[in-house]
């Protein structure tokens, strides 16, 4: 066999390779059905911890509420004085009876609170209780203190229940003088729901609720309440004691069960849940089957890619390392003929892929750099020298203000200082509070063209006024909004912007309450924002919002996808008779240290 081996090279490395592969497998499959039964074993007890934890935190607030509802009570003036008095008041008794009906009226869990006056005076609760086993299980009349009932019955309008309640006896606020006592009743339904939700054990489980005398005293299993523990689970009792949480086996057999405990350090009451041990015996086989079958796949896995990757990876990967290693960066990628559908194959049709991906990079790098010159070229446009036109409109204002021709000279002033941002020394960039006092210059020469038609409102982070963006951006958003929504309904519109920061963005929007857009002109327009060409050529009456001139809003679209990325672009949206809104978001800025027309 030996000989057979030497022979050759293929026959050498398949044998060294499938015995390196199947005994490690072999040991991981073992190690790994003990690690993991016994894992899932622990995370299964863990998990019914944790649903135990959950129950007693819900118990716990219960028992609080229910406790500080006893102290409120107690500390109540007309409670107090309705108490103290020998006769009986009903003005106050009715007072007292509103006052305990609103504390319970909002609260599912409780069944009723009853003042039990000291003297002659009746007993008087919110619920009206036919039958009760209060008074057989406890000295309501003469309590020494605090404490919680054992379950007992009750028999109301909607028929007997079981409940259990937190009595304690009433004293006078500085007197320490004996007022009767109070019965805080809590319905054992509304307990059965706390150990419903989160199911024990994917619901093959069952909890109970303990008290400090070993006494069931609510459970899922009804059959339960009110028996001792150790009466139902004979020396339970004994294996629950010591830690505040735990899980303890009991019983054998068929019968044999983990046993979950949770202690509630407030009352000294323990939540105990069951959990069938042929869960566990399940999940085992579980575990058994799936690492069988996972060890199995493998070796059959191992011994074919061990034959198949000797017989067919070397040649192939030879041909691409020499092809790869004649490579010129300079040059599109030479093409791998892919002679096979397989792992080799594949990866000669990424390699040509990538080939052909990088050149299309190359191509699409020209073409957005030539786009983006295009782009800001025609941004720049109303830029190229208007210093005399400013100039020019500066004379015309100080001739109306010796005129006193205060409007013309305010609309002069607006417009020569909406000229001068457009200036801007030559830069692409401003802060935030530029580019709206740009928009409110704007708006104040239309507001002259347009008297009482408009109102523009703005809302910026005060964070944010000196971050730095892409200038003229809003302000043919605003005029889209003005001249083809506003414009055109009957009365006065407003126009609102607002800048805000979102995470590491800042979020524009432009809102109008205009004539609005159907949902086609809304697809169409979004359609025409995304072309490369011109929008010459659609009639007048399909464009709601314009798209004309250098900064319209195929303009803007397209300068903050260049500037800023593709997910910088404009997001519109629109409904008849409900007006328009425009919204964009950028990164955040702080300053520009110098002219870059690279994507932020």
């Amino acid at each position: 066999m030996w000989r057979w081996l030497a022979g050759s090279l293929r026959r050498r490395l398949s044998f060294l390779l499938l015995v390196s592969i199947l005994i490690p497998l072999l040991f991981l499959g073992g190690f790994s059905y003990v690690t993991s039964s016994r894992a899932a074993e622990a995370k299964t007890k863990q998990a019914g911890i944790d649903t135990l934890h959950q129950m007693e935190a819900k118990l716990k607030f219960i028992l609080s509420d229910v406790e500080n509802m006893s102290l409120f009570m107690i500390g109540q003036r007309d409670i107090q004085q309705y108490l103290a008095k020998p006769g009986e008041d009903p003005v106050e008794r009715d007072r007292v009876l509103g006052l305990m009906t609103n504390l319970a009226g909002y609260k599912d869990y409780l069944t009723a609170i009853t003042l039990y006056p000291s003297g002659t005076k009746a007993p008087l609760s919110t619920a009206t209780i036919y039958e009760s086993d209060l008074t057989r299980i406890a000295d309501i009349q003469r309590l020494t203190g605090k404490r919680w009932t054992d379950p007992y019955r009750i028999v109301n309008y909607s028929g007997s229940h079981t409940v259990l309640s937190f009595i304690r006896p009433m004293r006078g606020i500085g007197t320490y003088t004996d007022l009767g006592s109070i019965s805080i009743t809590l319905n054992e339904q509304a307990l059965i729901r706390l150990w419903n939700e989160p199911q024990l054990g994917d619901g093959q489980g069952s909890v109970m609720l303990v008290n400090d005398k070993g006494l069931v005293v609510s459970a899922a299993d009804e059959s339960r309440v009110s028996h001792p523990l150790d009466a139902l689970f004979p020396g339970l009792s004994s294996s629950l004691t010591g830690k505040v949480s735990g899980a303890v086996t009991y019983g054998s057999g068929p019968d044999k069960k983990t046993v979950l405990y949770y202690k509630e350090p407030m009352v000294g009451w323990t939540l105990v849940g069951l959990i069938p041990y042929e869960l566990y015996s399940a999940s085992s086989r579980y575990i058994v089957t799936l690492t069988a079958a996972a060890v199995a796949l493998a070796v059959i896995a191992a011994a074919g890619l061990v034959l198949f990757l000797v017989r067919r990876v070397t040649n192939p990967l030879q041909t691409l390392t020499r092809l790869l290693s004649k490579v010129d960066p300079n040059e599109p990628l030479p093409r791998y003929p892919a002679g096979s559908p397989d792992e080799i194959g594949r990866l000669a049709e990424s390699y040509n892929r990538l080939g052909r991906h990088i050149e299309m990079l190359k191509k699409e790098l020209i073409r957005n750099e030539t786009r983006k010159k295009e782009a800001d070229l025609r941004a720049l446009q109303a830029q190229i020298n208007p210093h005399f036109l400013y100039n020019t409109l500066s004379s015309i204002h100080w001739i109306a203000l010796m005129n006193e021709e205060k409007r013309i000279a305010d609309m002069v002033g607006a417009l020569s200082d909406f000229l001068r941002f457009s200036l801007n020394k030559g830069k692409d960039y401003c802060p935030v509070h530029q580019e709206i006092a740009h928009i409110r210059n704007y708006a104040q020469v239309q507001s002259i063209r347009f008297p009482d038609k408009f109102t523009v409102d703005c809302s910026v982070d005060p964070d944010l006024t000196e971050k730095i963006m892409l200038k003229l951006l809003l302000q043919p958003l605003v005029e889209n909004a003005m001249l083809h929504g506003v414009q055109r309904k009957e009365g006065r519109g407003t126009i609102t912007v607002m800048v805000e920061r979102k995470q590491s963005r800042m979020a524009f929007l432009v809102l109008d309450d205009g004539v609005g857009m159907s949902e086609e002109q809304v697809s169409s327009l979004r359609a025409r924002l995304e072309q490369a060409g011109s929008p010459e050529g659609y009639p007048e009456e399909e464009l709601p919002l314009s798209l004309e001139g250098s900064y319209g809003l195929r303009n803007v679209h397209e300068r903050l996808l260049l500037h800023y990325g593709p997910e910088a672009g404009l997001k519109i949206e629109s409904r008849p008779g409900a007006g328009t809104r425009v919204a964009f978001s950028i990164p955040i800025r702080e300053e520009v240290r110098h002219e870059n027309h690279d994507r932020g």
